[in-house]
């Protein structure tokens, strides 16, 4: 399936006010959270385009609700990318996908960062695959976007906040509209 943006945004819009897992917050107010704390910190739009739908891929599987409470990895980083990845450039997608690893490579290398983690997202966190070893952290920053991925990380983990106010998805359309005219643009460059 390849949906448009229009469509990514009705997904987020309307499936979002679902729980966000054990969160006491819904998907939505976790995605304009997460963006919010990265338009807070100047970052760049692909960025905060990647913190809106990082977790889109909670809302797209057929899983149920809370599938980590079931016992189940629903693999949502990957789930995002097949419907992101032909209307975002690699630097929006590419922290979506990483940003699981994130958390795996925040726990190692930060001594206390578990403990900041939600019961929900420690609950989580073992499903999919647990902390990594100081080896598979070492080879985990090395990668393109792996320090965005960590700074997305930081704010999805931040972003679970009980009437924390922000800007309202419309906020962020433009920029949404505009990383997409930057794919499309990258694609007609490639086939002249």
């Amino acid at each position: 399936m390849k949906p448009d943006i229009k469509t990514i945004i009705s997904i987020l819009s309307l499936k979002g006010h679902s729980q966000y897992g054990q969160e006491s917050i819904s998907q939505l107010e976790h995605a304009l959270q997460c963006a919010t704390l990265a338009e807070a910190a100047k970052a760049n739009n692909e960025l905060i385009v990647a913190c809106l739908f990082h977790d889109l891929g909670h809302l797209i599987h057929d899983l149920g609700e809370d599938a980590a409470n079931k016992g189940i990895n629903d693999h949502h980083e990957y789930r995002s990318i097949k419907y992101l990845k032909h209307l975002f450039r690699e630097a929006v997608t590419e922290p979506i996908r990483l940003h699981v690893e994130a958390k795996r490579y925040l726990c190692a290398t930060k001594p206390n960062y578990f403990s900041t983690l939600s019961p929900a997202s420690q609950q989580s966190l073992k499903l999919q695959g647990g902390i990594f070893s100081s080896d598979a952290a070492a080879q985990f920053i090395h990668q393109p976007y792996a320090k965005d991925a960590v700074k997305l990380r930081i704010w999805d983990d931040q972003a679970k906040v009980v009437d924390f106010k922000t800007p309202d998805l419309k906020h962020f359309t433009q920029i949404i509209l505009e990383e997409g005219r930057k794919k499309k643009e990258e694609g007609k460059r490639k086939r002249e």
